[in-house]
């Protein structure tokens, strides 16, 4: 294979993993609300599918890790990224395969345990779709090709709630909480075997490629045994946090009383609350101990990579939180008193304003100067906004009330011109973004609300390259394991939904919401702290660009 040409039918080939990794996170926003009605669940219980399944990337990307710094080599690159990627995509048809067993068996925690695999090969396939994208061409054209597949990654998010409220509902305009517990689920073992195949198609496509190289690769993984050993640590102390809660989901409180009740909300908030203690307090034992005595550490001895891993834990959390907390948010009266199947537009165009934020950043790598690119910053995120709305509408549903969500786009067009492609200060206005939009939703009700709660999407639409840009600056030769470890910063979005959603049992979901004012505000202030610690390695943001890459 040339160096300098592309290898476009693999790149394309590729690329249909990125759209599963988007159709499967966004579509769990409609699966939450639906499991709450159906299984009977409270707002933290539903929670539990963004546990299962952002921790299984945290899990897989550890697994990772311990196995390349025991063997000195990375494990990915030892097997291939083409055989890296046909066995996530495997283990992820096994994941599916899981959830129809469950779906038949009418057991929620059976359908946990899928997703649970489901997204522990896609841990595999992202560890390994990345650098793979950069290999098939020229290394300096690589953010491009990880750039179309963020693209199609993010139609997938768009695509996904509108498919899997179809496979759920129906075509059916509404469908009362009462009515979905009457509901036949033999409609999401179709969804789920569908996906299964489509899963072991896109396998057997990689496999029997022959112009898709095997991308085998020798690199030496340097080692951070302390670094390791925190992580394994974190993991212990995580399960002993979630034990016991998952000892309570299955609790039917209806014959409880006020106190009791009052009792196991306080229960599971603590564990919860003590899991987080877990992350932020390892990330930053780390940090200090780091500082005092670099070996061992790894990537971990440069702060700029420790307070990243916060960022992406942060960045993960808060955008799964506003979306799959969004359905619960819609029933309240002042909100439309929507049913869970009326949510699809809704959810569909929240994922959709990543994608809008997504194509927009990607303008850059096109090299587009003056006039044009000032054109194509303004067309390309309002063509995208016309797709969500297009396909939306093909599917049936009524897109009205959100036509005027065009004004929120064209804010984030206004915060791209003052963000000038570089990272610090990208993050520093879409974190300002975020936090104004939160505290508009939350102290505000109906169309203006759905609006600000919708445009924390755009806010975080292009914080993923922002942050990993800031955090791997500067690291040499542990680039390669620092984003390892930015990649198991995935685990926020198991975390802080959950804590969201218990949260919301017991003060109110509109109430909840400042959970998210709290990620923004963190985020943006890492951008500051950022920029001050890259100064004194002598690095000035200023000068590097951001691309997007997730």
């Amino acid at each position: 294979m040339s160096t300098t040409k592309t290898n476009y039918s693999a790149l394309y080939t590729l690329i249909t993993v990125f759209f599963f990794w988007g159709f499967i996170a966004a579509g769990n926003s409609i699966f939450i609300p639906f499991c709450k009605s159906y299984f009977s669940l409270d707002q933290f219980q539903s929670q539990l599918v963004d546990f299962a399944f952002y921790t299984a990337y945290y899990i897989g990307a550890l697994l990772l890790f311990a196995f390349g710094n025991l063997n000195g080599k990375d494990v990915v690159g030892k097997w291939g990224y083409k055989k890296s990627i046909v066995y996530g995509l495997l283990f992820s048809a096994l994941g599916a395969g899981a959830m129809i067993i469950a779906v038949e068996a009418n057991l929620y925690a059976g359908m946990l345990l899928g997703l649970f695999i489901v997204a522990l090969g896609f841990s595999l396939q992202q560890t390994a779709a990345q650098p793979f994208a950069i290999l098939l061409g020229d290394p300096k054209t690589g953010a491009s090709r990880v750039n179309l597949g963020g693209g199609i990654n993010s139609f997938g998010t768009t695509i996904g709630p509108i498919v899997v409220a179809l496979a759920l509902f129906g075509t059916a305009k509404s469908v009362s909480d009462e009515q979905i517990k009457l509901l036949e689920l033999n409609k999401v073992v179709l969804l789920y075997s569908g996906v299964g195949l489509l899963f072991i198609a896109a396998a057997a496509l990689f496999y029997f490629s022959k112009k898709v190289p095997s991308g085998t690769s020798d690199e030496i993984i340097e080692k951070a045994n302390k670094a390791l050993w925190t992580l394994v640590i974190m993991t212990v102390l995580l399960a002993a946090c979630f034990v016991p809660i998952f000892k309570t989901y299955q609790i039917d409180t209806t014959t409880f009383d006020t106190i009791q009740f009052e009792k196991l909300e306080q229960y599971r908030m603590n564990w919860l609350l003590g899991a987080l203690v877990v992350v932020v307090g390892g990330i930053l034992f780390s940090y200090f101990s780091a500082q005092k005595k670099a070996e061992g550490w790894g990537a971990m001895q440069y702060p700029q990579l420790v307070l990243g891993m916060l960022a992406i834990f942060t960045y993960v959390g808060v955008e799964v939180a506003i979306g799959s907390n969004l359905g619960e948010l819609l029933k309240l009266p002042e909100f439309g008193s929507l049913q869970s199947s009326d949510i699809g537009p809704y959810i569909s165009m929240y994922w959709g304003s990543l994608m809008i934020g997504r194509w927009a950043g990607a303008i850059s790598v096109f090299n587009l100067k003056g006039t044009n690119k000032t054109i194509a910053l303004v067309i390309i995120p309002l063509i995208a906004f016309g797709i969500i709305l297009g396909v939306n509408i093909l599917s049936g549903k009524d897109m009205k009330p959100l036509y005027y969500y065009i004004v929120c786009v064209m804010v984030q067009i206004g915060a791209f011109f003052l963000s000038k492609d570089k990272p610090a200060r990208t993050l520093m206005i879409f974190g300002s973004f975020g936090i104004i939009a939160m505290l508009i939703g939350l102290f505000t009700s109906g169309t203006i609300a759905i609006y600000a709660f919708l445009a924390g999407g755009l806010a975080c639409s292009i914080m993923w390259p922002a942050i990993f840009t800031l955090s791997v600056l500067g690291l040499g030769k542990y680039t390669s394991q620092g984003s390892a470890f930015l990649i198991m910063m995935i685990l926020g979005g198991g975390i802080i939904p959950p804590i969201q959603g218990k949260l919301s049992d017991i003060i109110g979901i509109h109430q909840s919401y400042f959970i998210a004012v709290i990620c923004f505000a963190y985020l943006t202030l890492f951008a500051f702290l950022v920029k001050g610690i890259l100064k004194k390695q002598n690095i000035d943001v200023d000068d590097i660009e951001t691309e997007v890459s997730h």
